[in-house]
């Protein structure tokens, strides 16, 4: 007998039970909710695509992380790192087809061979939105506002959102002679808040003599209020000019819609990839900021250019699926069930299957996902998987004698409540369905009632 092949999947990479999935999909689409509400359209583009497309412009870090070989034709590919290159790709493929601004949301997976840790995966989901074609103040605020209202549909709880300027930051940098190695700055700042100050300023001063170290930072570690960060930072970067104008105005606009208590500046969110030019900003959990960015991102006004002559302005914003749920299931904040069913239809007799499903679909109709056990064990063990399967109700159904006159299955049913092993007896098919529907409309979490 040939020997088993262990079952095994790689580091970083992993498979999800049907908890854990289900969790995930509930997540996403409350997530994907709110996209759609501020007009937000779906789009998908290849996991794979030719290296150069992807490396054109993240470089450095990204480029050791990606996954990259030979195909089978001999061509140069690489699995996606992340989705934004991608749609700059994309958009400018497209642009014919396109209308601008185009605002559009992309929830998939992508890969980076970094190293793992919790919340932090080889594989993993970004639920991307971007909006290009706009150079505005209000495209960058209406991601800003997103951010915060997708977190709070996802259950994410109290969040801070970090904000900051990359051009206010060239504009320092120039200004003290260091614009030439702004990329090599912004990438050994990026990393203040993961190796500390000491091991940031021996990155600085490998590049830059130390005074001019110590001088970026003193900038990024500048504190007060948001009006005096603001105004500290803009005095050493030459005076008033159109970058620290962009971020008064997104503070306006906060205390315009009432959430200017989310948003905080800070100096050293730089962002480590090059193409962002404009605002950039970082998502911290209040209850966990130590898991990290759970939502990032910033302006890109120069990313199409890459691809197409023409310019394609755009801002855009990721949340970390897998790091978001890390940080909430720590902190108590998701739920686990194995199914969507609200309802198991209790097998009696294994030759009246298509009597169950007929029921069933009748609670579908209703509104009312129903799960069919298939198998004529005891009823006790069949009320007992339901229960670990995270269902609140099961039906024991009528015989397969009694009918309606239409033919339809009738007769009289009962219903129980699994959380509170009560029974109620003797009701029709859809006195059952009106209950449950009712249920599940007013709710609160105790039961309001008892079927009629």
């Amino acid at each position: 007998m040939a020997s088993l092949i262990e079952p095994r999947v790689l580091k970083g990479f992993r498979d999800f039970l049907p908890a854990a999935e289900i969790e995930r999909r509930d997540i996403v689409e409350c997530i994907e909710a709110v996209f759609r509400a501020f007009g937000f359209a779906p789009i998908d583009t290849p996991a794979l695509e030719y290296t150069e497309i992807l490396l054109g412009k993240g470089g450095g870090e990204t480029e050791k992380q990606v996954y990259r070989f030979n195909d089978s034709g001999g061509r140069d590919v690489a699995l996606r790192f992340d989705l934004t290159v991608p749609f700059a790709r994309f958009a400018a493929e497209h642009r014919s087809e396109l209308t601008f601004p185009f605002k559009r949301y992309h929830i998939a997976k992508v890969w980076r061979g970094e190293n793992t840790q919790r919340g932090r995966y080889r594989e993993f989901t970004q639920c991307d939105f971007d909006c290009i074609g706009t150079s505005s103040a209000a495209s960058d605020f209406e991601t800003l506002l997103i951010m915060k209202e997708a977190l709070d549909a996802a259950g994410a709880g109290g969040i801070t959102i970090r904000l900051n300027h990359r051009g206010l930051f060239n504009r320092f940098l120039q200004r003290i002679d260091a614009g030439a190695k702004s990329v090599e700055i912004l990438r050994a700042v990026d990393k203040l808040a993961k190796i500390g100050r000491d091991e940031v300023l021996k990155l600085l001063s490998g590049e830059l003599d130390g005074k001019r170290a110590d001088s970026i930072l003193r900038y990024v570690e500048t504190t007060g209020s948001w009006d005096e960060t603001l105004d500290a930072m803009t005095a050493v970067a030459g005076g008033d000019n159109p970058d620290s104008q962009r971020l008064r105005t997104l503070r306006g606009f906060m205390f315009e819609t009432g959430i200017e208590d989310t948003f905080v500046i800070d100096p050293a969110i730089t962002r480590g990839l090059d193409y962002y030019t404009g605002i950039v900003f970082e998502t911290l959990l209040n209850d966990m900021p130590s898991i990290g960015s759970v939502c990032s991102g910033g302006r890109y006004d120069n990313l199409g250019g890459l691809y197409c002559k023409e310019a394609l302005s755009g801002v855009g914003s990721s949340i970390g699926l897998d790091r978001l749920i890390a940080a909430m299931q720590a902190t108590g904040k998701t739920a686990t069930r194995e199914t969507y069913a609200e309802l198991a239809l209790i097998c009696v007799d294994e030759g009246q299957g298509g009597l169950y499903q007929r029921i069933a679909q009748r609670f579908r109709a209703g509104g009312i996902p129903t799960l069919v056990f298939l198998e004529a064990k005891k009823q006790g063990a069949q009320f007992a998987q339901a229960e670990k399967k995270g269902i609140r109700w099961a039906l024991i159904p009528p015989s397969a004698s009694e009918t309606e006159a239409d033919g339809a299955p009738g007769g009289l049913v009962t219903l129980r409540d699994l959380r509170t092993r009560q029974n109620s007896a003797g009701l029709s098919v859809n006195a059952a369905i009106d209950f449950l529907k009712k249920t599940k409309k007013n709710e609160t979490g105790t039961r309001t009632g008892t079927p009629d």
